[in-house]
């Protein structure tokens, strides 16, 4: 246990299961921490471990100099922090919000803070709550780097890796964002996988090495992929798009001829299908992102 976590104090606000998780960190490395939720009744285990539950979120927020929020939206953070006891408690502190919400609205609560005096850095917690306080944990703030550098340490004490994306406030967000989609994208597309294997007679339990496999080799065509569009190349050298479209047109047969939906897989194939119709056949396949923004089409 650091010195400087002694001697500081952090207040939690919202006491779901990421917050409770999150408090519960904050009083493992010795950080004098103050909890806080809508509904009451969630922070009697925290107080038996040394937490201060407060009665009011103003009553919260001013017994620390750093206030962490996290609630399921935007709107809940509006709910709590957005009103005239609170933001007066709140001026000349500051506000880590690692609820999960837009770019946008990060941007439009950080020019709140700005307006009120109040400190504002927005964040997002990329893994699950048993991962918070170990190494494992993973964490991204943006906002000034001159607030992020003031309270790392006392952040620190979540574990694992904490990141400063940068002065825009809406980065993190904007990461986060996009780190879900290829999740949930991931997890739709194994779901999918897994009733067509189904279909076939192939059992989740048979099939669930051979898509660790596929799973593994990913990370290496995400930093080829990246590498791709960032130069504006799209390279088809390997693996053509009409090379894709083949096997897209494979799952999307052997899926409807089990009755299974594959609209998913038929957008998928709709842009491939467009990006050759523009002549670029021999391309990689990122380059349906050209078809997929309006920015690039």
């Amino acid at each position: 246990m650091s010195s400087h976590t002694e001697q500081s104090a952090v207040t939690v606000l919202g006491l779901g299961p990421m917050g409770r998780a999150l408090a519960g960190a904050f009083l493992d490395a010795g950080v004098r921490t103050t909890v806080w939720n809508r509904t009451p009744g969630r922070g009697g285990d925290l107080v038996a471990r040394g937490a201060a539950e407060a009665r009011s979120p103003e009553e919260a927020v001013a017994a620390s100099a750093l206030t962490v929020v996290c609630v399921v939206n935007s709107d809940a953070v509006d709910a709590v922090v957005r009103r005239g006891a609170v933001t007066d408690a709140l001026k000349g502190r500051t506000v880590v919000n690692l609820s999960a919400d837009v770019p946008a609205r990060a941007r439009t609560t950080a020019a709140w803070a700005d307006e009120h005096g109040v400190g504002y850095l927005d964040g997002a917690i990329m893994t699950p709550t048993t991962t918070i306080g170990t190494p494992d944990a993973v964490f991204l703030y943006s906002g000034p780097e001159e607030l992020y550098r003031e309270h790392r340490p006392v952040l620190e004490a979540l574990g694992g890796a904490h990141t400063h994306l940068g002065e825009d406030v809406g980065r993190a967000a904007a990461y986060d964002i996009a780190l879900l989609d290829i999740f949930w994208t991931a997890m739709a597309g194994y779901a999918h996988a897994l009733a067509v294997a189904g279909a076939e007679g192939v059992s989740a339990a048979e099939l669930a090495p051979f898509a660790k496999g596929i799973g593994a080799i990913l990370p290496p065509i995400f930093e080829q992929f990246a590498a791709d569009v960032d130069g504006g190349g799209f390279s088809g050298e390997a693996n053509p798009i009409t090379s894709a479209l083949s096997t897209i047109d494979h799952i999307i047969d052997t899926s409807e001829a089990h009755g299974i939906d594959a609209r998913v897989m038929r957008a998928v194939e709709d842009m491939a299908r467009r990006v050759v119709e523009r002549g670029h056949g021999t391309s990689g396949f990122m380059r349906i992102m050209e078809v997929m923004s309006s920015r690039r089409s």
